[in-house]
């Protein structure tokens, strides 16, 4: 095999942990060139954002912080990618070539299709929404009714974190709290909400079906007072992928196959919240994002050393929850990202999240100083649903046709 002597210009698209993880693993090689492009001049702790709204931490990172030495940073936002020129089009009218392209764009709010939500209520999913919020709770007296609606982590960090505050606050779940979360880990979370004075709402009538400016209304026709409605509900992704004309699955995720590339164009590999592999996207986290990251780097530098790329091999040990400042849930689980009866909560609980909330950062700082090292647990469980699904999809094709 000859050496490349040439210049791979790679483009990485979103400065999120997926982004920030796939660009500096990719300076392994000294005749690559990568450039990131990100709307922010600033790295954001998504997974802080709720602090950014309960004031108690600025959930941003200086990008010279996390990002490795030589990563030209681009602020700005892609509005098309070209695949048949390899080029993307910024939105200040700029084009950029590439060699490789990693489509990390992250996730954000989902639309609400909710009367009322989107008018009235305020999403948290980005530092921009976060920063809306904040003033109106400051302007807003301490007595004044809040109403989380969604009870994922998000929603759950948030009621947490604004009660603890003294604010008078009820979460509406919409069917279960934590859904995620094993029962014993589920009945700890509700114990620290009903002791920072929490209101939860849960069961299969508390779907909210509007949001007026002063109230949210239930599947049970309760209509709660709400003079500020958090919404919680729901990730979306960029269509920045289907507007390219790249395959998508229904959400909008990038289609690849199982080493993360693109079912259109070896030339594009995607990692993240915004990455569907096989149509079996992983669940949406920082942790998540950051190994995908990882690996969607190791994909672009295999193809460069004309190596066959790996297929994706992550498991989910484990899920934080946290119940403001002085308290938490760390629930664990099972390699194939199922919880078990096995937590731990109280104090510890909040020292293991602000440990992984630390971690997911500083996992960045450390592959900027030493890139290729970040390594990730494996599990076996995915083998087993792309078979399941392989299998589905082989008996749909073969049944017959209905008379």
């Amino acid at each position: 095999m000859t050496e490349n002597t040439e210049t791979t210009n790679v483009i990485v698209i979103g400065g999120g942990y997926a982004g920030v993880m796939a660009a500096n693993r990719m300076t392994q090689r000294d005749d690559v060139t990568v450039t990131l492009i990100n709307p922010r001049p600033n790295f954001v702790a998504r997974l802080r954002l709720h602090q950014r709204v309960a004031g108690t931490h600025d959930a941003v990172v200086n990008y010279e912080d996390i990002l490795g030495k030589g990563i030209r940073l681009v602020v700005d936002t892609v509005a098309q990618i070209n695949a048949s020129e390899r080029s993307v089009t910024l939105a200040t009218g700029d084009s950029i070539g590439y060699d490789y392209l990693i489509y990390a764009v992250g996730s954000g709010s989902a639309d609400p299709r909710v009367p009322g939500a989107a008018e009235f209520g305020y999403p948290i999913a980005t530092l921009e929404e976060a920063q809306r919020l904040r003033p109106v709770l400051d302007a807003a007296s301490a007595s004044a009714a809040v109403t989380v609606v969604g009870a994922g982590p998000s929603g759950i960090e948030t009621a947490a974190e604004l009660a603890e505050q003294g604010r008078r606050v009820t979460l509406v779940c919409g069917g279960l709290l934590g859904p995620y979360l094993h029962p014993r880990g589920r009945r700890a979370v509700a114990k620290r909400l009903a002791k920072l004075g929490v209101t939860v709402l849960d069961g299969p009538d508390t779907k909210v079906t509007a949001v007026t400016r002063d109230a949210v209304r239930l599947g049970d026709g309760r209509e709660l007072p709400s003079e500020i409605t958090v919404w919680t509900v729901g990730f979306g992704v960029p269509d920045l992928a289907a507007r390219s004309g790249l395959s998508t699955d229904a959400l909008g995720r990038l289609l690849t196959d199982e080493t993360l590339t693109s079912v259109d164009d070896e030339r594009i590999v995607a990692a993240g919240d915004s990455a569907a592999p096989s149509d079996l996207p992983f669940r949406m986290s920082a942790y998540g994002a950051g190994c995908l990251g990882a690996h969607a780097a190791d994909t672009v530098l295999n193809r460069i050393a004309d190596k066959r790329p790996a297929p994706i091999n992550l498991s989910f040990p484990a899920m934080c929850v946290g119940l403001g400042r002085g308290a938490g849930v760390f629930q664990l689980a099972n390699k194939d990202d199922i919880a078990i009866r096995l937590y731990i909560g109280g104090r510890p609980g909040a020292k293991l999240k602000e440990v992984s909330c630390n971690f997911s950062v500083k996992h960045l700082a450390v592959e900027a100083r030493k890139p290729g090292s970040h390594h990730w647990p494996k599990g076996d469980k995915r083998r087993q649903l792309l078979q399941a699904k392989r299998g589905a999809a082989s008996a749909t094709l073969n049944a017959e046709p209905a008379a």
